[in-house]
């Protein structure tokens, strides 16, 4: 089991998984918004979609679990 973490403090614009979707290293999961800047979130681990932990609008902080992958 692995995370995928928030690289930096800002909110959730857009996810681009579901829960059940396999994914590869790299995929683009989670577009954040930060300082009027989109930032992609890219998976650092391959595996399926256990667990999304954010919502789209949610304010996150640095470190924060985005996603957890079985």
């Amino acid at each position: 089991m692995s995370e995928i973490k928030a690289p930096m403090a800002g909110n959730i614009w857009k996810i681009n998984v579901q829960v059940g979707q396999e994914i590869n290293f790299g995929d683009e999961v989670i577009i954040m918004e930060s300082m009027k800047m989109e930032i992609p979130v890219e998976a650092d681990d391959a595996g399926i979609v256990k667990e999304i932990k954010v919502a789209e609008n949610d304010n996150v902080d640095d470190g924060h679990v985005l996603i957890i992958l079985e």
